[in-house]
């Protein structure tokens, strides 16, 4: 294709992406040299954690044209998520007998929305293009998608590390394309945090420690996502209701007055995820666990570690006869870190 057609095909590509439900659509190159150092660098402070994958492919994860040989672009796609009738998440929080859960967990599983979506966009490409190489990601292989989003317009990183838009805040998920097409790029997204600190102020853990950079292991979303064993005690206390991620950066960052409501229903508040008692959900047996988790991001952690949140979100609640009867029905439990975690509520609330 000559450089006009390419042009062309790039402004019918985010025309497309805003037709299949993104919020907006950017391309780049694969040049992530000036990220690369940084990223090393988090590595080896061990602020991965448990997560192991942060390491092991190397430099792949910096240099896309080694995790898919033969690509010279990727393309970008953000997509909004907040659900629109999602009850207020201060509200929920401050309610220690209720649950909360990370907004963007309370639909459907967006692996699987943008996936589909962003397959979808490769198929008219390629009606346009002919054949040509691509590979798509939703957050599932080596890929620094915030990196690569901000060097294709779509925001820039904020100091929580999270994409931010001056039209949309942050509560939108990201999306690539890794193609060989040489599309035009363009313009990286500029920096409008300035003085602003809300995010780093407001982390339950103080897991933000510097700006732009957040210790893994002490964040919220990785111990009740990411880690698959014991919560460590002292961060315990910590982690609130919150038992499945954290939205409090998000929340404390003034960019999100900006949020957008999503173009799909498929993130509407599923089960009532958006406002249920501790007590409720830690009463689900596994076979309701499934059921009612098929189909979400949450169903991947298992019920064990489901339960594992909700015996330390229960630790943290009201020691109604409610909440301590919850805590003795679980006392026995097969699992190991079950019945560790709710020893460890029920000892908070002198009910061992």
């Amino acid at each position: 294709m000559n450089p006009n057609d390419l042009s062309g095909l790039a402004d019918d590509i985010k025309r497309w992406g805003i037709e299949l439900g993104f919020s907006a659509v950017g391309i780049t190159d694969t040049d992530l040299s000036q990220a690369e150092e940084a990223h090393r660098a988090w590595v080896a402070k061990s602020f991965h954690g448990a997560m192991d994958y942060m390491a092991k492919h190397g430099d792949k994860r910096t240099r896309p044209s080694e995790l898919v040989p033969g690509t010279v672009r990727i393309i970008s796609a953000r997509m909004d998520y907040l659900p629109p009738d999602a009850k207020d998440s201060e509200t929920v929080m401050q309610d220690g007998e209720r649950a909360f859960i990370s907004r963007y967990a309370l639909g459907r599983d967006y692996h699987k929305v943008l996936r589909s979506r962003l397959q979808k966009l490769c198929d008219r490409i390629g009606a346009r293009a002919g054949d040509f190489g691509y590979r798509v990601f939703t957050d599932s292989a080596p890929v620094l998608e915030v990196e690569l989003a901000q060097k294709a317009g779509l925001g820039w990183r904020g100091k929580h590390t999270l994409l931010l838009s001056r039209e949309a805040g942050s509560w939108f998920f990201l999306g690539e394309i890794y193609t060989d097409l040489p599309l035009p790029v363009d313009t990286p997204g500029q920096n409008h945090c300035g003085t602003c600190n809300a995010c780093i102020d407001i982390c339950p853990t103080q897991a933000i420690v510097a700006p732009y950079e957040v210790d893994a292991r002490r964040c919220i979303s990785y111990l009740t996502i990411e880690l698959k064993d014991s919560i460590p005690e002292p961060l315990r206390p910590l982690i609130g209701n919150r038992i499945y991620g954290c939205d409090d950066c998000q929340l404390a960052c003034p960019w999100n007055r900006f949020a957008r409501l999503p173009a799909v229903d498929d993130f509407n508040v599923r089960h009532g995820l958006d406002d249920i008692t501790l007590v409720e959900l830690f009463g689900w047996d596994e076979a309701t666990f499934r059921e009612n988790m098929a189909g979400s991001a949450i169903y991947r952690i298992g019920y064990i570690q489901w339960l594992r949140n909700i015996a330390v979100g229960l630790g943290n609640a009201p020691g109604t006869p409610a909440v301590i009867g919850a805590l003795q029905s679980r006392r026995h439990h097969e699992s190991d870190v079950v019945r560790e975690h709710v020893a460890w509520a029920l000892a908070r609330h002198h009910a061992l």
